[in-house]
């Protein structure tokens, strides 16, 4: 992933031993942090820690952006689920789950950055008259 993200993004995998379900993946794109957790699915279910879901859930409710990041390993299609969509996620796998396929890297990352900008500008005070 990290070959097809511009040079303006900023990735850092993330090496966590202590499982306290901190994502995989911490990116800063043109001054937008957010988090992935990197997941690999053969037909529909998935591995997801409650650890996991649990991180994600909170930072979702304090204003945070993560996603999800699920590659299928038999047809290679990606998912990107926002993060509240995690509990669903563990119990259902990615049938279960509202989220967006992607065909190509290229075409996860436009449509990462639609909602990374998407986020931000929901956070952007209104202009005062």
């Amino acid at each position: 992933m990290r070959q097809n993200l511009p040079t303006t993004a900023f990735p850092t995998r993330i090496e966590n031993t202590h499982g306290g379900g901190v994502p995989d993946v911490y990116v800063v794109w043109d001054g937008m942090p957010f988090w992935l957790e990197l997941k690999v699915c053969n037909v529909n279910a998935l591995n997801i820690r409650p650890h996991q879901v649990a991180w994600n859930m909170a930072h979702f409710a304090r204003g945070g952006l993560s996603f999800f990041l699920v590659k299928t390993l038999s047809s290679g299609v990606l998912y990107l689920f926002p993060a509240d969509q995690g509990p669903e996620l563990a119990k259902g796998g990615c049938s279960a789950a509202q989220g967006a396929r992607f065909e190509s890297m290229g075409a996860l990352v436009e449509g990462l950055r639609a909602s990374v900008l998407g986020h931000y500008a929901a956070l952007r005070p209104a202009p005062r008259d």
